[in-house]
């Protein structure tokens, strides 16, 4: 029997229409994610550079990390699962909050180094600035002759 609730017939009813996953999308089939698991990511091109902004909500400074690799420049978060959740107010039965653990990769060039790249986290926003690779160390294009 379902209790009657101030939210709608049950508690455990989706009184506020909250989205779910029924089946897989093709983003979750390619790359074995899904839409409550990717950093949302707003990209701004400046002048002399890039700045990053990526939604992180309800995660501490301390959960994040940025790395560079090979020009690949990583983002990662993870939000500690506590699996004996258990307090004066009761048992939980219905768990919406994402926690676990996500990862965001950005290829920014080779001759980026860390002490180019400037972070800071605020109010739920990573907001990451990149300085545009220089173009006068990007090769231009050649072409080779054919005989024949």
């Amino acid at each position: 029997m379902l209790l009657p609730s101030i939210f709608g017939d049950s508690l455990l009813d989706d009184w506020m229409d909250f989205p779910r996953m029924e089946r897989p999308s093709v983003e979750h089939k390619l790359y074995g994610t899904d839409s409550a698991r990717v950093m949302k990511t707003d990209v701004h091109e400046l002048d002399n550079g890039y700045e990053l902004d990526v939604d992180l909500p309800g995660f501490k400074k301390e959960d994040i990390s940025i790395s560079l690799e090979n020009g690949y420049m990583a983002i990662s978060a993870t939000k500690a699962v506590n699996n004996d959740e258990k307090d004066e107010k009761g048992k939980l039965i219905r768990k919406e909050r994402y926690s676990g653990s996500m990862q965001r990769s950005f290829y920014i060039g080779e001759d980026i180094e860390e002490d180019d790249i400037k972070a800071k986290f605020e109010d739920g926003v990573l907001k990451i600035s990149v300085p545009k690779e220089d173009e006068s160390k990007v090769p231009e294009k050649k072409t080779i002759a054919i005989e024949g």
